[in-house]
């Protein structure tokens, strides 16, 4: 039977999603506790594997279990689950899910915020977590201006840490740059992210909202087929995966063999 589970953190002590020996991962510590609260060996794949000090508060995984397992505990599995983890990762919601369903290749879109402030005090002390405080002023509307020459299917290879295999071929649907008061944040919106490529593009904004950079210079990138070496990474501590798209329970299985077809 597969389960499809609801997962929020705050990253900043995590070395990431993916289990690694000796380092707390979000992966690593959820496994560890449904092992123990359901008593079977358990495996979870997920929406998207965010790095070290990246936050989630819509972040989606799945694992497969047995029905009589699932019968157990379905009632309190979410309760017995937030006596067991440590306070830094939460798993508001456990359901039982479609036997299509795939938290990684069955998504149709992935969401991320980026919150960071150039006002002189800081950030909030209440958001300190997720909010950047940056010491220069920035121009949220050439930011805004570049962004949306960023918007599209393009190889983003400029904006990417390359993986053995992996395409960089992405479709970016929204790049939206809102300030409010001493406030910018960045909402990223694609089919799919390639390694860090959410945290380079809010870099290429800052270089542009530091007017270092015309408006034009992070979508001239895009002609580059490999990493761009004058693009920033921005701070991980800012970056939040919000939400993760899926199709209806009928188109769940075409989706997944579109998600699993290398794009050229």
């Amino acid at each position: 039977m597969r389960l499809r589970l609801a997962v929020s953190y705050d990253g900043t002590q995590l070395h990431g999603w993916a289990r690694q020996p000796g380092q707390r991962t979000v992966q690593g510590e959820l496994e560890q506790a449904l092992s123990m609260v359901l008593r079977v060996p358990v495996n979870l794949t997920v929406a998207g594997r965010t790095d070290a000090g990246v936050h989630a508060t819509g972040q989606v995984a799945h694992c497969d279990v047995s029905a009589e397992v699932w019968r157990e505990h379905e009632t309190r599995l979410v309760r017995r689950l937030r006596g067991v983890l440590p306070p830094d990762i939460a798993v508001p919601a456990v359901v039982r899910a479609h036997p299509d369903f795939d938290a990684r290749f069955s998504a149709l879109g992935r969401h991320y915020v980026y919150r960071l402030t150039d006002h002189p005090s800081g950030p909030p002390p209440l958001r300190r977590a997720d909010t950047v405080g940056w010491p220069r002023s920035l121009d949220a509307e050439a930011m805004a201006e570049a962004a949306g020459l960023l918007l599209g299917e393009h190889d983003f290879a400029a904006f990417c840490r390359r993986r053995e295999g992996a395409t960089t071929i992405r479709t970016l649907l929204a790049l939206d740059v809102v300030r409010e008061g001493g406030l910018i944040t960045v909402a990223a919106s694609a089919d799919a992210f390639c390694h860090s490529m959410v945290r380079s593009l809010v870099g290429a904004l800052l270089v542009v909202g530091e007017r270092r950079r015309p408006p034009q210079w992070p979508a001239a990138l895009l002609s580059r087929t490999e990493r761009a070496g004058d693009v920033p990474v921005a701070p991980a501590g800012g970056l939040t995966l919000v939400h993760v798209d899926y199709p209806v329970d009928e188109e769940l299985a075409a989706r997944a063999l579109v998600t699993r077809a290398r794009r050229g």
